[in-house]
Formats: structure tokens, sequence, C-alpha cells
């Protein structure tokens, strides 16, 4: 075959300025979470499932290269530019539309998405979860789901780097 079609999880990637439009298509109860998801693992795909399991479709938005950067999680991070983390986090079941964000915070997506459901990870207590006060607010429901498996990103890539540098 000269010409292979696209796999049916790129149709999930949606660009923010389609949002409004791709969102009347999803049921509710409607699900959002965000992140950087940079080097998935377990732990990331075990939240995403949890999550999308409290709604009938989930919204997932990836901070964009530079708001990665910005974060402070190190001069070479995101190690997979939003491109492929976009792609590979369309590809999960759990996972209903993928879009992202540049600023800061999700705060404006969230006002625009208007989520019947908000989570975050267990390291964000419920208070402090950003677009939590508005979703409440609009009588929707806030969740921090705690964390089952002691997995990041982070610690992996300490762990490579400590491999490289010949240390255990």
């Amino acid at each position: 075959m000269d010409s292979w079609p696209l796999p049916d999880f790129e149709r999930k990637i949606c660009p923010p300025e389609q949002l409004t439009e791709r969102l009347a298509a999803l049921p509710h109860p409607l699900v959002f979470t965000n992140g950087c998801f940079d080097i998935l693992h377990r732990g990331h795909v075990t939240y995403l499932a949890q999550a999308r399991a409290t709604g009938a479709a989930m919204v997932l938005a990836l901070n964009t290269d530079a708001s990665v950067r910005r974060q402070g999680k190190g001069s070479d991070r995101p190690i997979n530019p939003l491109e492929n983390r976009t792609a590979v986090a369309a590809a999960l079941a759990s996972v209903d539309l993928v879009t992202w964000f540049d600023d800061d915070t999700p705060a404006a997506l969230i006002e625009l998405v208007k989520p019947d459901i908000l989570i975050k990870g267990g390291d964000w207590a419920v208070e402090n979860i950003i677009g939590a006060a508005e979703t409440l607010a609009r009588g929707g429901k806030v969740y921090s789901i705690p964390f089952l498996h002691q997995t990041s990103t982070t610690k992996t890539l300490a762990k490579i780097r400590a491999a490289e540098a010949g240390t255990p």
C-alpha cells in the first residue's frame, strides 16, 4: 500500500481554536484534566483511566513546550515535543479529546470547556486546583486522585542520567 490512512486516534487531537465546536459532540458528564505528560508512564495512564471513569468523556489539556519550560522542570524539558505528546495521549482509550494551552495555568481553557468534573493528581489539594472554585460554583465536582504508583518523569530521567554517568 502506497499511502496509509492516519490512525483514528489522530482525530482526537484538537487545536484550541476548534475546541468549542468539538466539545459540543462530547457526552456529559465531561471530565477535564491537564498536565505535561512528557514521558508517559504507568502513573500517568492509571491516573488518566481513573479520571475518565468519573464521567462520560474526558478532555486532556497539555502544556505547550514553552509552558513546560516555564514550570522549572529543567532546561531540557519537555523531552518529547507537544506534537508527540498529543499523539501519544490521544492513543489512550481513556482520552476522548486532547488539546493544549500556552499559559502558565489552564484557567482560561477550563472556563472555555466548563467541565462537569475537574480532576488533578494527588499532589494537588482540591482547594489549590486551578479552576476548582469556578467549577464548584457551576455545580460541578472537583477531585484530587491519590497516586497509586510512585513514579514520575523526573524520577525516570534521574535514573537514566545516573546510568549515563555510570553511577548506580
